[in-house]
């Protein structure tokens, strides 16, 4: 068998703490005095926080220094914190863990190549943390997906060619950045927005071993 590497994004792939960084940028917004909508929260999938942080400025039209810019991050980042604090295997989306076995079965190299800078705690709670022989994270990159860093620097952990490793992303930027890195991507979510995927599943139930064997035979 070929040696291929696969590669997970966290947020919205394995687990889906999207509407933790929602409540916690709302409730920054509703503190600066403006709403922010589940709409406008698209605007912030697979983007650094950092970045997230201008957009709902802009938003707001709220000007800052840099200092209180670096305030607000922090604190976003602790109200997160606090949210994420009683995850369990209960936030574990449909079917992962079926699939993750299957490659550790199959002694398939697996990978975590995700922008959060929260990843291995996460994994943790939801005790998924030793399937991965790779943690990519915000802590080891310096450019956001849709640059491929995250996942070159993934597959270079595996000891995989980049060509031989298989990507699993929910957000738009991030199946750019394994198209950019040359890999197989699979879209998890909306085929209508996903479309630049190699393959697109709405979650993990639709995927049967059988798909995930042929692209280990390749």
């Amino acid at each position: 068998m070929s040696n291929k590497g696969f590669i997970f994004d966290l947020d919205g792939v394995i687990v889906d703490t999207a509407k933790y960084h929602f409540l916690a940028w709302k409730k920054l917004a509703n503190q600066l005095g403006f709403e922010f909508t589940k709409e406008e929260n698209e605007l912030f999938k697979g983007v650094s926080r950092k970045r997230c942080l201008e957009i709902l400025l802009d938003i707001g039209k709220i000007e800052a220094s840099q200092e209180q810019f670096d305030i607000w991050m922090v604190e976003k980042n602790v109200d997160y914190l606090h949210y994420i604090e009683n995850m369990d295997e209960s936030e574990i989306l449909p079917d992962v863990p079926k699939v993750l076995q299957f490659l550790k079965d199959n002694n398939i190299p697996i990978a975590l190549g995700s922008a959060s800078k929260n990843a291995r705690p996460i994994l943790e709670k939801v005790k998924l943390l030793h399937y991965f022989d790779a943690i990519v994270d915000g802590n080891n990159v310096t450019k956001a997906k849709p640059d491929p860093e995250v996942f070159l620097l993934a597959a270079k952990q595996l000891g995989v060619d980049a060509k031989d490793c298989v990507v699993f992303e929910d957000a738009v930027a991030g199946i750019e950045a394994a198209n950019a890195a040359n890999m197989i991507s699979i879209g998890i979510g909306e085929r209508n927005i996903l479309n630049e995927a190699d393959y697109i599943f709405s979650d993990f139930t639709e995927m049967e071993n059988d798909f995930i064997q042929e692209l280990l035979n390749r």
